[in-house]
């Protein structure tokens, strides 16, 4: 009787699971609009007296997206200075809704590839798992790998949708 071969596992085909690129860190929302006057008005004297008081450890590790929520406009160096704040705490802080963080997140991580680790190479971007991968993180991976790969491929190893393959010189 003939063994059964995996030639999955046998193949040259890289798997790469963009779950892996996902920040551990806790994600968190700042609203600036609770340190307005009646989510209005920005008070110079006492914005800065709650960023000089406020307890930033909380923040230890985390990855916060920065919002207005409020009808109110802040000035910009309001943001930059609760910014000063968030970096001595934060792992990363961003302007802009939980989504905008998350890109910020994914385009970090892939550009810490180096691509040359890649080149020739036949990969298969994961496609399914237990975590949410953005839209936005397939399509940074692209960028980044397409230039040096020998082919792409989206899905499960046994099962892909072939999306590049480079043409022969």
């Amino acid at each position: 009787m003939d063994a059964i071969i995996n030639k999955v596992a046998e193949s040259s085909l890289i798997t790469l699971n963009l779950e892996e690129f996902i920040h551990p860190g806790e994600r968190v929302v700042y609203d600036i609009k609770e340190n307005l006057f009646m989510e209005l008005i920005l008070k110079e004297k006492d914005f800065r007296a709650f960023i000089k008081e406020n307890d930033w450890s909380v923040y230890n590790g985390t990855n916060v997206a920065i919002i207005n929520s409020a009808d109110a406009i802040v000035p910009t160096w309001a943001y930059m200075l609760l910014a000063g704040k968030l970096e001595k705490f934060a792992h990363r802080y961003v302007f802009g809704s939980l989504e905008d963080l998350e890109q910020t997140l994914f385009q970090e991580a892939i550009s810490k590839i180096n691509p040359e680790d890649y080149r020739n190479a036949k990969l298969v971007i994961k496609g399914c798992g237990d975590k949410q991968v953005s839209t936005f993180a397939y399509v940074e991976i692209m960028h980044r790998l397409l230039p040096v790969a020998s082919s792409i491929m989206y899905g499960e190893a046994c099962s892909t949708v072939p999306l590049y393959k480079k043409p022969k010189a």
